[in-house]
């Protein structure tokens, strides 16, 4: 039971395919796209996905944003989708009136995106967030030096080719020193913060503060603030599916190691953590893809 649809937004058009099923179901899947992506996803995944939960009763729209795939617009960005989100959940409502209640489904930055999000929103009630994109070019440079170096150097092959003569230490410890001179510097999210801070105290001045003000100022946050940040808000339950063989997933895993408040997060007894050891960031073979689906909707349906 598959159903194209158009769904209007401002002058343009957001391109949807809604995946229905005969069962009364309460709680739908909204799968947000991350990009640049369309709604059919990395070897047809969400397609895949949405047609596994939809054959077990749990209805699914998936979508293209604003500027990609087919729909219309210039194209919008991660942290630029909130309207989009919102009129796909009020079109999904509209096509689906037995549901009650939705979960948003993002993998990398559409999981960055439904953290932004799902606090705003009080018709949604669920997460699935899979490697989510909290990328800063120090955090990924430390990720760097952790998951790929450290390896490297502590494999058989690396030492293969210095006894064989084949390794180029010059090229190598420069992009070595590159790595670490990133990841002890400032970083672009710092930088954000100083300028963010600073604009607080010139708008604080005189003791007003416009909503648009604030709007503005929440924008200015770094990315990953404003995704802890929805997190802390976001009340309802979570599903965590982390790749093991994923620099994104590390990334995500090093910067909640860093930051308390991530770690108090993932601790709350409404998460829940899955982690697949050997699969990469889009779950590319199709016993991780299976594996995926089928915790998806377990979770789901064991949802109150």
């Amino acid at each position: 039971m598959e159903k194209a649809l158009l769904i209007p937004i401002d002058s343009d058009m957001i391109v949807a395919v809604l995946h229905g099923s005969e069962q009364v179901a309460e709680t739908g899947v909204l799968l947000v796209v991350g990009g640049p992506q369309t709604r059919v996803g990395s070897h047809r995944q969400f397609v895949l996905l949405a047609r596994s939960l939809a054959s077990q009763g749990i209805p699914v729209l998936r979508f293209d944003y604003r500027g990609m795939g087919d729909s219309t617009g210039d194209q919008h960005d991660f942290e630029q989708i909130d309207s989009d989100i919102r009129v796909a959940i009020e079109r999904f409502f509209e096509e689906s009136p037995q549901m009650k209640k939705v979960v948003i489904w993002g993998l990398c930055d559409a999981a960055s995106a439904a953290l932004f999000y799902a606090h705003q929103d009080e018709r949604v009630q669920g997460l699935v967030l899979l490697n989510p994109w909290a990328r800063s070019e120090a955090g990924a440079a430390k990720a760097y030096l952790k998951h790929y170096y450290l390896q490297r150097i502590t494999s058989g092959d690396f030492w293969k080719k210095v006894l064989g003569g084949q390794f180029k230490p010059g090229q190598s410890l420069s992009s070595l020193f590159e790595m670490l001179k990133k990841g002890m510097g400032l970083s672009s999210s710092d930088a954000v913060t100083v300028n963010a801070e600073a604009q607080v105290g010139e708008i604080d001045e005189g003791r007003v503060v416009s909503d648009a003000s604030k709007g503005a100022l929440e924008k200015a946050q770094p990315f990953i603030e404003r995704m802890r940040d929805g997190f802390e808000q976001f009340q309802h339950p979570v599903l965590l599916i982390i790749s093991g063989n994923d620099l994104t997933a590390s990334e995500f895993l090093d910067c909640v190691a860093s930051d308390r408040r991530w770690r108090k997060l993932l601790k709350r007894k409404q998460v829940i953590r899955k982690t697949l050891e050997v699969a990469d960031h889009t779950f590319s073979k199709r016993q991780w893809r299976d594996q995926v689906a089928d915790w998806t909707a377990d979770w789901v349906l064991k949802l109150k």
